[in-house]
């Protein structure tokens, strides 16, 4: 039997488009690199997938890509081309198995593309930017932005066809469409640049066309959100003021949901807004109804609880799905001293997590304490 405190992860949500969830909690995207050397969807992915979101609200699955150039991982899968229709048809199907609404989630790189996996290595971005191997980037044509905001709304329609609830739109984590935003970042005279309103140009332009796909592509209520990471450290970067200013962009977009990128889900500001209140909170009044996905260190039912406090309509979880497949049954139950929260080497296989993720899991600080297994004396 459910414990009291938190009978309100598993609350029902309704989305702005009247589809409903069957509670609260949202399988986090997370990047595997897992996918085929020909970026179609893996069996070993399927069976990741499907081993982590039963009994979910929500599947957010890794990001792909809308179009060659903006790839942005290793073995990451695509969502453009015929070819990966039937891999992506199934990876719709797979998360939808336990109840939950399945959602791709679509972007494009920009300049944090690796040069030796982008076609040619033509690394682009709003701007000529150096890199971290102190190359530079290319700074994209206005034919050529035009052409990514389409790429987007075909991504949209492959995803419809494939059979998904939803997409989300990666505009977080420092990637283009947040690049565009980004004073850093952004720093063209044209109309896709200069003010920050004028920053926000792009992506609306492909919020529009997303939706315009979607409402082309079927009549049935169709999920779209946004992501977004509130600030970033470089002096010309985003602020928490900036953020205010997108959110009320975005509120007259009518969209599903908004999916703040947190590494802490009760951090605050470092410049802008009310430095004593949480990002959260304030992101959340910012979005004027909108339903708000809180994330970042969610690792326990009284931190999920606490976030939807804060004011989240819905809490991902990411590592913790990894860890612990069986979260949701467990918090539900009653059991939620039973949730593990160590891996040992023997674990990968019981966990059923590919190998590529499993090799970033053991060789990334900062995650859940790998145990070492016991040996026999």
């Amino acid at each position: 039997m459910t414990n009291a405190k938190f009978a309100k992860l598993f609350d029902s949500v309704e989305l702005h488009d009247g589809i409903k969830l069957q509670n609260r909690i949202v399988l986090a995207p997370m990047t595997h690199s897992s996918s085929n050397p020909d970026l179609s969807v893996s069996d070993a992915e399927l069976s990741y997938y499907e081993r982590r979101t039963n009994k979910l609200g929500l599947a957010v699955t890794a990001v792909a890509h809308v179009m060659p150039g903006g790839i942005g991982f290793q073995n990451q899968f695509a969502a453009f081309g015929e070819s990966n229709l039937p891999g992506l048809t199934k990876l719709a199907s797979t998360l939808k198995k336990g109840g939950a609404k399945s959602v791709l989630q679509i972007f494009h790189a920009g300049i944090q593309g690796p040069r030796a996996l982008v076609p040619e290595g033509d690394v682009v971005g709003p701007s000529e930017i150096e890199l971290k191997d102190g190359s530079k980037s290319r700074e994209l044509t206005n034919e050529e932005i035009e052409s990514i905001v389409l790429d987007f709304g075909r991504a949209t329609e492959l995803a419809i066809r494939a059979g998904f609830d939803g997409v989300e739109i990666h505009g977080a984590n420092g990637y283009l469409i947040q690049q565009f935003f980004s004073g850093w970042s952004n720093r063209r005279a044209d109309k896709w640049g200069g003010s920050v309103d004028a920053r926000l140009t792009f992506p609306l332009a492909v919020v529009d066309e997303v939706q315009r796909a979607a409402a082309a592509a079927t009549k049935e209520p169709f999920i779209v959100g946004y992501r977004f990471s509130p600030e970033e450290p470089e002096e010309e970067g985003l602020t928490m003021d900036h953020t205010f200013t997108l959110l009320k962009a975005l509120g007259g977009k009518n969209l599903s949901y908004l999916h703040v990128s947190l590494m802490e889900y009760n951090s605050k500001p470092r410049r802008g807004g009310d430095l004593n209140r949480t990002r959260l909170e304030q992101i959340v009044e910012a979005a004027a109804g909108t339903p708000v996905i809180g994330v970042g260190s969610i690792h326990t039912p009284e931190q999920a609880v606490e976030a939807v406090e804060l004011g989240a309509a819905m809490v991902a979880l990411g590592r913790e799905l990894i860890v612990e497949p069986d979260w949701v049954q467990k918090v539900e139950a009653g059991r939620e001293a039973d949730i593990a929260v160590t891996l040992t080497p023997a674990d990968q296989d019981r966990l059923v997590v590919p190998d590529n993720l499993w090799g970033m899991i053991v060789g990334l600080p900062g995650w859940f304490p790998v145990v070492e297994a016991e040996t026999a004396e």
